[in-house]
């Protein structure tokens, strides 16, 4: 009968035991000396096959479950990683738009400066206005303030997309941080089921034709 080691990396054969004095050792009557000591190896308690099918089974299911939750791992890894190249465009939008913003203002300060400067000169009496200037002035005012006014809607338009996005953000960082707490949770589960199996099959002795019949077993069920 070959006796086996199970452990997490794979299958090794037991240790030797080492020998040690018999305290029981029988006396020599005629020398009154310690006869040679009869070592008997200590028996080792083999997994029942049942025992064996369970600790294999328990650990082929931890095998696929550290699959799982590696996946799991590459997956919020790649996802947060995304988020944060989001996150990042999202903040240069907004300075984008801060700079915008402030440009927006000085023009709205200028065409306003150039509205009064128009009306000062249409109401001149001394010298008396140019017709013809004083229509051009006006014109190139109308031109600037309905450029303004456009300007202005389509930063109100971006303004709302990035309000839009920022919400969708915030939704995507909830759902990855939810999705962060259960994969914690996961890999707790998965570290509690490596420990029980430390427990009941870490280097635990089976008996080898016992090993060969689940095989066996598992061969037949297509496993």
């Amino acid at each position: 009968m070959k006796r086996f080691i199970i452990s997490l990396a794979a299958v090794a054969l037991m240790p030797a035991f080492a020998q040690t004095a018999n305290p029981g050792a029988k006396v020599d009557p005629k020398n009154n000396k310690v006869s040679r000591p009869v070592v008997e190896k200590p028996k080792v308690k083999l997994l029942s096959r049942d025992e064996l099918r369970k600790c294999m089974d328990l650990s082929d299911a931890n095998n696929v479950e550290a699959e799982a939750v590696k996946a799991d791992q590459n997956t919020y890894k790649e996802t947060a990683a995304a988020l944060k190249a989001e996150r990042d465009a999202l903040q240069k939008a907004d300075e984008a738009a801060g700079v915008a913003l402030s440009e927006m203002k000085a023009e709205r300060e200028a065409i306003l400066k150039e509205f009064e400067n128009i009306k000062a000169y249409a109401e001149s009496k001394d010298p008396r206005p140019d017709r013809e200037v004083l229509e051009a002035r006006n014109k190139a005012y109308q031109e600037r303030a309905k450029a303004f006014d456009a300007r202005v809607t389509g930063i109100n338009e971006n303004n709302a997309k990035s309000n839009e996005a920022r919400k969708a953000f915030g939704t995507k960082v909830d759902a990855l941080n939810a999705s962060f707490k259960a994969l914690e949770e996961r890999q707790e589960a998965h570290l509690d089921k490596v420990d029980t199996w430390k427990q009941e099959c870490g280097n635990k002795s089976y008996d080898e034709e016992d090993e060969k019949a689940i095989k066996k077993e598992r061969a037949a069920a297509g496993k």
